[in-house]
């Protein structure tokens, strides 16, 4: 039987085997294939990539803090993965582990409208932050890059041949890649709305926030994050981070099974609909 994984911190993979055997079964592939959540530490995860093969295991998908250690333990990697220099999905054939970046798939796929031509802000530094700079540049945006600490931002712009952004400007696109409001959005009770504390840790002002402007937000959980809810009272247009999960999602089964997964059944698993 094959199995399936998501490696990850519980909050990050919580959705993904609802949404992942959810399309298992509409695809007619359970119980024969299953889909479950493995937590590891970094100082364990390369050990337990060796030991999956043999423990029958198919591919897993790989979540924060393991994308950039996911392309390092791999076997082989596609161009994209080795574009965006971290992996969050490994396919396993024959005992080796192939490495793929599905993220930048799931949120070009994710937007309401093609991306080229548009200003576009990824806040973030990391594996998610990557696959964000790639895809948008990719697609013909104007990327510009921010984070907290700014060296890694510069750094970040100047390897992928992008924009380093030190401090707010207007852009038609925006894009949290930072875990900032992830702990907010996984509370039992949903913080103040009023004040989008959250956003303090973003060079985003909610005031700043207008229409016709677009607002990806990866983080996701139990209830909206700030970002989202201070895009949506702007009137924006908003992209939450369970969409993008679908997306990527999608793209990592199709990848697995060669079948064209059943992209409605998975979002209404994930939004815990039906």
């Amino acid at each position: 039987m094959p199995r399936l994984a998501v490696l990850g911190q519980p909050v990050a993979h919580s959705r993904s085997p609802v949404m992942q055997n959810a399309a298992l079964a509409e695809l007619g592939l359970a119980p024969d294939w299953s889909y479950e959540a493995i937590e590891v530490a970094p100082e364990d995860f390369a050990g337990l990539v060796a030991e999956l093969p043999g423990r029958g295991f198919a591919g897993v998908n790989v979540t924060v803090p393991h994308k950039l250690a996911a392309l390092a333990v791999a076997d082989r990697a596609s161009d994209a993965a080795r574009a965006i220099g971290a992996a969050n999905t490994l396919t396993i054939t024959d005992g080796r582990v192939a490495a793929e970046n599905t993220d930048g798939v799931g949120i070009i796929e994710a937007l309401p409208a093609p991306p080229a031509g548009k200003r576009a802000l990824v806040m973030g530094a990391g594996g998610s932050a990557r696959a964000a700079i790639w895809a948008l540049r990719e697609a013909g945006a104007e990327v510009h890059v921010w984070n907290r600490t700014a060296a890694k931002a510069e750094a970040l712009a100047r390897e992928f041949g992008v924009e380093h952004a030190d401090q707010p400007a207007s852009f038609d696109l925006i894009v949290n890649a930072t875990t900032v409001g992830l702990r907010s959005a996984n509370q039992g009770q949903p913080p103040d709305a009023s004040g989008f504390p959250d956003l303090k840790a973003l060079p985003i002002d909610a005031d700043a926030l207008r229409a016709r402007q677009e607002v990806v937000d990866l983080v996701y959980g139990i209830n909206q994050t700030q970002l989202i809810a201070a895009a949506n009272a702007a009137g924006a247009t908003v992209v939450d981070g369970l969409e993008v999960l679908v997306r990527q999602g999608a793209a990592s089964l199709r990848l697995w099974t060669g079948a064209e997964p059943p992209v409605e059944v998975m979002r209404a698993a994930a939004r815990g609909e039906g």
